[in-house]
């Protein structure tokens, strides 16, 4: 319970100073409509090692080389525990938007944050908004700002075997032709999620893959290019289970 107190406590920590770095922002792009918000990336990124720190997590990264860093792509990984977006994000090397659940959208400041990194948020009961989601994901790769998401949908219980990768979440690298990284997560759900509500020190393997495009793939693969990327994943995760 120790690491939790801790981590809440720096949250709220960070919630406050947010206020008047998000109010500082605000006022600069107010005078300057050519200034681009530099700091969320930074700050957010450094956030989220802190809290790996305070939650004691070690963290095994393989395949980093692997991860384009002078173009936007698609990171598509697996789903297990809210320390995927910690753990993940804490390493992407350019401004990265998540695919994130509609909920958030409503949670103050944090939500604000969210959109200065440029995540969107998604109502799975809203097709069509889903599909301009994409859209404008699509576009914003477009220009420069890689994009990730978890196509499972939500938080697998499973550690060792994939949920079905939903096809839609694809659209973005169909639309953008940009690489797609597949990335394979192993053991965050024992940092917390399996233990509700302590959070306890874990071995994480966080892997990267060889980024490929779309339409290098051959028709038959592209057609079903969900359940191939979930292969690639699933062959990861079954790989580093053992590592754990």
């Amino acid at each position: 319970m120790i690491r939790l107190l801790f981590i809440f406590l720096y949250l709220v920590f960070f919630y406050f100073i947010s206020i008047p770095l998000l109010f500082a922002e605000w006022v600069v792009s107010l005078l300057n409509k050519h200034y681009k918000r530099w700091l969320p990336l930074p700050l957010v990124t450094w956030s989220f090692r802190c809290i790996t720190a305070i939650s004691g997590a070690e963290v095994t990264v393989l395949g980093e080389e692997n991860v384009p860093k002078d173009e936007a792509v698609l990171y598509v990984g697996n789903h297990q525990s809210y320390f995927d977006t910690v753990l993940t994000y804490s390493r992407v090397p350019r401004r990265t938007g998540y695919i994130s659940k509609k909920e958030l959208r409503y949670v103050p400041v944090i939500a604000q944050w969210m959109k200065y990194l440029h995540c969107l948020f998604l109502d799975r009961k809203n097709p069509r908004q889903g599909l301009l989601m994409m859209k404008q994901a699509a576009e914003d790769v477009k220009s420069g700002i890689s994009f990730a998401i978890f196509p499972e949908g939500t938080r697998n219980t499973n550690p060792e075997m994939l949920l079905p990768f939903h096809k839609g979440s694809f659209k973005i690298a169909q639309w953008s032709n940009c690489l797609i990284v597949p990335v394979a997560i192993n053991n965050t759900r024992n940092i917390f999620e399996a233990h509700l509500p302590a959070v306890k020190k874990q071995h994480v393997i966080l892997e990267y893959g060889k980024p490929f495009r779309i339409s290098d793939l051959d028709k038959a693969d592209q057609k079903t290019i969900n359940t191939y990327t979930a292969g690639i994943i699933q062959e990861m995760v079954t790989k580093n289970q053992k590592l754990v």
